[in-house]
């Protein structure tokens, strides 16, 4: 499955050329030039990665980086046209998962992304070490402990764990769990949610593997 790679930069023909590399490299790609719009479109949107320039018209990349990280893990690329501003970054110690300086190579940029999202996924294979889902016979297996869920449950956690650098408004959890359009409460997800965390934490007391994220929804966390 292709992923899906951001680039936040003002300067059209340079994210236009680093967005061909990326797709030449099977990425997904989408480009935004205005810093305001990030924020809304990366909660709305499938995003692996994150390029984000330092210097943006709306917003900049600061402010951007704190912002997404109030609700999101996604890895994180700076990219800023002075060498001294990547030494305050890491001096900041922002937790940015790289830092490029312009002008840069869109080859080399290419190599770290790859580096950076197989790291991620590395790391996304562990967590599967603690909690599988099989979707065929609806089992769930918590350090090999079986867990017995209702259907909206395992729809819930089975769509968390497709997509485990999202977050998800309530309106979205009840768009997938109930696709036939039945009425729903913003009360009734967080009841499947609280339902969900007891049946797991039950078999494995240290396993909490949906994070609440204050005023947006819900994310995988494990």
């Amino acid at each position: 499955m292709s992923q899906h790679v951001l680039i936040v930069e003002d300067e059209e023909s340079l994210a236009q050329v680093l967005g061909e590399y990326l797709t030449q490299s099977g990425f997904i790609t989408h480009i935004i030039n205005d810093g305001s719009q990030v924020i809304e479109w990366v909660k709305k949107n499938p995003v692996d990665l994150l390029i984000l320039d330092l210097m943006l018209p709306g917003k900049n990349g600061l402010d951007i980086y704190r912002e997404l990280r109030s609700f999101t893990d996604i890895p994180v690329v700076m990219a800023t046209a002075r060498i001294d501003e990547i030494d305050r970054l890491i001096g900041l110690e922002l937790g940015a998962d790289d830092y490029i300086c312009k002008p840069y190579s869109p080859r080399e940029v290419v190599v770290r992304v790859k580096n950076i999202l197989r790291r991620s996924s590395d790391e996304l294979k562990m967590a599967d070490k603690v909690l599988s889902i099989n979707e065929s016979t609806m089992q769930v297996l918590v350090k090999g402990k079986e867990v017995s869920l209702t259907r909206a449950e395992f729809r819930l956690l089975s769509h968390f764990h497709q997509h485990k650098e999202q977050v998800f408004s309530r309106e979205q959890l009840m768009t997938q769990i109930y696709s036939d359009n039945r009425v729903v409460t913003d009360r009734t997800i967080d009841s499947h949610i609280k339902n969900l965390r007891r049946k797991i934490q039950n078999v494995d007391a240290e396993v909490d593997c949906i994070q609440s994220i204050y005023g947006v929804g819900y994310k995988f966390a494990l």
